[in-house]
Order: C-alpha cells, then structure tokens, then sequence
C-alpha cells in the first residue's frame, strides 16, 4: 500500500511539477552547448546579408511631391454631380487615386510620353546585381533533388508550361517593359495630408528623377482629359434628356388642362365644396354616436328588465320601484291578501265573504300584472325607437362618405396631374438651368491635382546602406542562430540533467557519475582501480544515500537496473558493491542478467558456477559465491546462461536464497537487465527491499525512462532512488557546473594524501 502511495504521489510530481526559476546562466549553458548548430547558421547569414549588401549596385530615387485635392476648381455645380457619379468624392477617393497612379495605362503613357518602347534599357545605369540567399540557395538545393527524382517517372510527351498571356491591348514586348517600369514605382501618401509622394528607383540618377516628372505630367493631363471628356458627355446628355423633358411637360399640362374641363374646374380647383361634405360628414359621424350611445343604453336597460322578469324580481328594477301608481296598486293587493288571511281564520273555503275577498285579490293581482307589462313594453318601444334612429343615422353617414370619397378620388386624381405636371416643369427648369452651367464648365481646363515639388536628380543613392545592412544581417543571424539552436535544444528529451531526473521522473536523486574512461589494458573503472578522485568521490556520495534510504536490520537486498541497454547499469552495481564495502559493509554482487551478464568480465572471474546453476540445484551456495579482491565483498556470477532466465527469478529457489544470505551478508546487490527489454529485473524488484534505477546521461529519452519507472512502481517495487550516469563533466560543464567543477577534482587530488 506505501509503494502505491508512493507511485501516486510520484505521478503527481510528473504530472505537475512545481515551477522552476530560470537563470540567465541555464539560457547560456543551452547556448553554449548547441554552439555548433547556431555558429554555423549566424556565420552563413552574416556573410551572405553582408556580402549582398557590399556587392549592391547602388540605387537612386526621384521624388515629386503632388497635391490632389477632392473638391476641384469649377463654376458649374453639375460637373461635381457626374464626378460623384464616377466615384471621385466618395470616401475611397484617395485610395482610387493611388491605384491609378500604379495602373498600367498611366505606365504605358508615361512610356509613350518618355519614347522608351525601342530603347535597351530604362535609364543609362548598371545592372543591379542580384542578392544571394541562404534560403533561395536551400529551396534550389532541394527543388533540383527534387525533379531529379522525379524525372524517372515523368511522362516524355508532357505539356510544357503554359507562359502567362500579356493583357489584350499589350505586345509582349510591351507588357514587359511595362513591368519593368513599374518595378521601380512606389506611390507613397504622407500621413495627415493630401500630398502624395511619387517614387522612382532606378541606377540611373537622372532617369530617376525624369521618370517620376513624366509620371506626374501623364497623371495630371489624363485627369484633365477625364474632367473635360466628363463634362463634355454631361452636355451631350443634357441636351437629349432637355428635349424629352419638354415634351413631357407639354403632355402632363395638357392631360391637366382636360381633367379640369372634364370635372369642373370650380369644383376640382376650389376647396369649398370639400370643405362642407367634410363638416356634414363630420356631424353625421357624431350623431351617429350620440344616437348609438343612446341605444346601447336602452337596449342594456331593457335587457336588465326582461332579466328581472324572467327571474320574478321586477319589482326591484328602478323604473318599477319610481311608478306611484304601481306602488299604490302593490299596496292595495298587500291589504286585500291581509284581509284574506284574517277571514280564513273565522271562515270556510266555501264562505260568500271568502269567495268575495278571494275575487278581489284576484282582480288586484291582474290589475298590477298589467301595470307591470305596460312598464315592460314602454321600455321596448324606446329601445325599438332609439334603434331605428341609429339605423337612419349610419345610413345617412354611408351615403355621405361614399359622395366624400368619390370627391376625393376625383381630387386624388386632379392632384396626381398637377403634382406631375409641376415636376416636369420644375425639372425641365433646372435641365435648362445646368444645360447652360455645363456649356461654360466644357470651356474651363480646371484639375485638383498640382506638383507641389518636381523631381530633382538625387544626390546620393538610397540603397546600399552598408552599415545598415551589415547590423541587420548581424541581428538577423543571431535571432536565427539562437532560435534553432533553442529549438534544437527544446527537440532533445534525452536525461542530460538531475533536474531532469528530479522533473520528469520523480525519483530521488542519489548521485552523478562522471564519464571515466576504460584503462589502457582495458580494465572497468573500479574504485579499488585507481580510478580519478572525483569519480571515487561521487560514489560515496551514491553509497551514502544508500545508507540513508534503509534503515532495516538484517539483510537488504538493492537491485540494479535501468531502462535500456548500455546505461552502464553493471559498472554502478559493482562500483556500489565495493562502496558499502569499503564501508565495512558485508556485500554481496549477484549478477542476475542472465542474459548478457558482466559481473564475472568486470572482476575478471568465472562466469560458472554462478546464480543459474545454484537455482537449478546444480551447484551450492559455497560453490558459487566467491571471494573479490576487494575486503568484505563478495561476487556470484550469472553462471551458465539458461533459456528461461524469468521463471529462475521468480522460482521459490530465488526467494528462499536470498533469505538464506541473512546471516552472511549485511547487502546484496543485484545487476538485472534492463525493464524495457525483459520482466526480469520487474520479478527481481519485487523480491528486493530497494531498487537503484541507472539513467545514462544524454542517451535515455525522457519517454523510456518514465515509462521504466511505471512498469516499476507496477510490480510494487521500492525505488531508492536514481543515479545519472556517465555525465561528460567536461565536455559539458555547461550542465554539471553546480555539481562539479575543475577546482572541485584539484580538492580532491590536494585531500587524497
């Protein structure tokens, strides 16, 4: 369950490491280390910016400076009209302006105007040069690699490429020297302004400077010429439009003149009999509604009565309650039915002053019955009366809205031919009015575009700026130089670092061994060897954390391994081994790489009997396990290289031998193989109370090494921590610096006496 949490808690500090401050310095070591990418690249670049810029040909450029304004000088208002009508003033009036400046047509007059179409060349100065590129060099590298590929399989009929076709009114002598023209144009406006500058670049300085007059002149008389064939065209228009719009005016007065002969021209003209229709209709409409309010009230009055007749309560309705008469008659038929009951009382159904009194109260009650209808009906007829009244007064409204509506067409009508007739008048007017206006605006050579200053032969060139181009090139190749070598360094994900091991793989960190090469007769660096100081040094440092990380009793067993072969993983474990022994330790080396064992080549002893014979029950523990020369450790070989390596391991034989060590051994130190490549080291893990994982410095991917330690931590394993092998402290003191320097080994060769 610990080694769960702790393989949890590891993949928590993978996952999200905690934030590391960057020095100045870790931006500097990758620099230095990557020196051989980025020098090459800032060498090339800044040789070929600067060369470009040292063998240019210099450039010079005429400028003329123009103002063109929006609103031109003119009498007429109409040219103005047609000049928004061609988008002269609307809001990308500028932006038009530049576009036809840089057009083709302007060129081809400025070309006409300066009679360059036969010349050889634009201007009497030298070919510019063309610029090398780093990148042009690349792409024509790679495009010949390329087609050379591929013209195995290219087809010996194919179409050859279609060249661009040149514009409908250009030779192709002519589109070209167009182009070329062009090539040294630029149009630049001047910010808060309505200057426009015109530029032309050419190795010719005088060329220059008449390339950019001839420009300004062409544009200045093709707007002139615009202007003039716009106001010309405005006239010829007007002139047609002016005779249709005095016909027109003739027909709509005449078709006037017929409707008022038609309807009276009193009547249509004058308003006074408009006038009375509407003041009859308007008092008809509010009869009309005095008389349907007086209905709606008699009709709600007589309704309320039938329903009180209906429901026997009459006598409670107001107009029944206010009639005297009915009263004194409810009154009467009150005291006879008194009378009634006193005299049944004294007499019989059949008594002469009952049958008498029993008359009476029937003559009484039909007496105020009829009263009552009387009410009722008096109520209907005016209900009935006030209903006809609304009826005549509704029919009496249609009849005069229908004769307003008829007057109104006919007004409707008579308006409809006046408006019209006016509109053409007012029209044929104001046609008339700017007929004239535009004959004189024709005469006027008016334009809104004036040269403020003319082109002048330049001076001095404007390109090349040597000490410009030489920083450019300078700062350019740096910024290159330096980001690949940054992103070279960002591509590498090998383990070059114990930050690394500490970020990517949340294992503790035990030590750094340095890179020590073999001996001249070919023996492993071994610390009994006569290896250098710091290489002693950084295993003690490895065995002192060792000690630290157990604290167990009785034996403990320390399996090493790595992640891939070739880490170095049988150096450490024997250089581990003499460490604790030098300790005063009592030490074990087991070398359980069955496979490709090294233990036995190290120290220079028999690979048999060893550890493959003593699972096997053909050798005893006396047998296989040997005196070193090194005091308190002890060696057993991998012994003969058997076919199932795994199922030895994880036999009970294994397990049974490693506790029998107990009593003769305070450590055991167990060389696997590495995790990626078989289940062996994972079967020894499980059996061992520590595990040491091997990392080489600069050669184990980021990747392989985290995925080893999964496969670990699954097996239940118990990682003491991981040893960053093989780190070149001299070839990359960029990486060691803060743990390990060059006064760092004079220390120790000073201490060793």
């Amino acid at each position: 369950m610990k080694t769960n949490d702790r393989a949890r808690s590891r993949v928590a500090a993978v996952t999200h490491p905690a934030p590391q401050e960057r020095h100045v310095l870790d931006y500097l070591r990758v620099l230095y280390k990557r020196r051989f990418v980025a020098l090459p690249i800032i060498v090339i670049i800044f040789t070929i910016g600067a060369f470009n810029s040292l063998r240019q040909t210099p450039i010079f450029r005429g400028r003329v400076q123009l103002l063109i304004e929006k609103d031109s000088p003119k009498v007429a208002r109409l040219d103005q009209i047609f000049q928004t009508q061609d988008g002269w003033s609307n809001d990308d009036f500028y932006q038009t302006q530049f576009r036809i400046l840089q057009s083709r047509s302007l060129a081809k007059r400025t070309i006409d105007a300066l009679k360059l179409w036969n010349a050889p060349r634009l201007g009497n100065g030298p070919e510019p040069k063309a610029a090398i590129s780093a990148t042009g060099l690349i792409m024509d590298a790679v495009g010949s690699a390329i087609a050379l590929a591929r013209k195995p399989f290219a087809a010996d009929d194919a179409p050859a490429p279609v060249a661009a076709a040149p514009p409908v009114d250009e030779t192709a002598a002519q589109s070209g020297r167009i182009d070329e023209f062009l090539g040294g144009l630029s149009i630049v406006p001047v910010q808060n302004s309505r200057i426009v500058e015109i530029l032309y670049a050419s190795t010719d300085p005088a060329f220059a400077a008449q390339a950019a007059n001839a420009l300004a002149n062409a544009y200045m008389t093709q707007t002139m010429e615009l202007k003039f064939n716009a106001s010309k065209e405005a006239a010829d228009w007007l002139s047609e439009r002016l005779a249709e719009q005095r016909s027109a005016v003739e027909a709509s007065e005449s078709a006037l003149q017929r409707f008022k002969e038609k309807n009276g021209a009193v009547s249509v003209a004058d308003n006074a009999a408009s006038n009375i229709v509407v003041q009859r209709l308007t008092d008809l409409n509010a009869a009309l509604t005095k008389a349907k309010t007086e209905r709606i009230n008699k009709e709600a009055l007589y309704n309320q009565l039938k329903t009180a007749e209906s429901a026997g309560s009459i006598d409670s309705y107001p107009a029944v309650l206010s009639n005297e008469y009915i009263q004194k008659l409810k009154a009467d038929f009150s005291d006879l039915q008194r009378q009634q009951a006193s005299l049944a009382q004294r007499y019989g159904e059949r008594h002469a002053e009952m049958i008498k009194i029993r008359s009476s109260v029937e003559a009484a009650d039909a007496k105020l019955r009829g009263e009552l209808a009387k009410v009722v009906e008096s109520v209907k007829n005016e209900y009935q009366a006030a209903f006809s009244q609304e009826q005549s007064l509704q029919a009496a409204l249609n009849a005069q809205k229908n004769e307003a509506l008829s007057q109104n067409r006919t007004g409707i009508e008579y308006g409809v031919l006046q408006r019209e007739a006016e509109s053409n008048r007012q029209l044929y007017e104001s046609l008339l009015q700017r007929t004239k206006e535009t004959g004189i605006s024709t005469e006027l050579r008016a334009t809104n575009v004036r040269v403020v200053d003319p082109a002048e032969i330049p001076r001095s060139p404007i390109s090349p700026n040597v000490q410009r181009d030489v920083m450019l090139a300078l700062v350019a190749s740096l910024v290159l130089g330096v980001g690949l070598a940054f992103f070279v360094d960002y591509l590498d994900n090998r383990i070059k670092t114990p930050e690394d091991l500490k970020a990517h793989l949340g294992v503790p960190f035990l030590g750094m061994i340095p890179r020590v090469e073999k001996g001249k007769d070919g023996s492993s660096p071994l610390l009994n060897n006569g290896v250098p100081a710091n290489f002693s040094e950084a295993f003690k440092m490895v065995r002192t954390n060792v000690l630290f990380s157990s604290a167990e009793n009785g034996l403990r067993s320390l399996v090493v391994t790595s992640a891939g072969p070739g880490e170095g993983k049988s150096l450490i474990s024997a250089n581990i081994a003499i460490a604790l022994a030098q300790a005063g330790q009592r030490v074990l080396l087991v070398d359980a790489d069955m496979r490709r064992p090294r233990v036995h080549e190290i120290f220079d002893s028999a690979q048999e009997p060893g550890l493959s014979n003593l699972l096997t029950g053909n050798a005893k523990a006396s047998e296989a396990i040997r005196k070193s020369p090194v005091n308190g450790l002890s060696l057993l070989a991998s012994g003969l290289i058997p076919p199932n390596p795994a199922e030895l391991l994880g036999s009970r034989r294994f397990t049974d031998f490693l506790a029998s060590l107990e009593d003769q051994f305070d450590w055991a130190v167990i060389d696997t193989p590495p995790v990626l490549v078989v289940a062996d080291s994972l079967i020894a893990a499980r059996e061992a109370t520590g595990v040491v994982f091997v990392v080489g410095a600069e050669k184990t991917s980021r990747h392989a090494a985290r995925t080893a330690i999964e496969q670990l931590d699954a097996a239940n394993a118990h990682l003491v921590g991981s040893v960053l092998n093989r780190a070149d402290v001299i070839r990359n003191p960029y990486y060691y610096s803060s743990y390990y320097r060059k006064e760092y080994a004079r220390y120790y060769v000073k201490s060793t006496p």
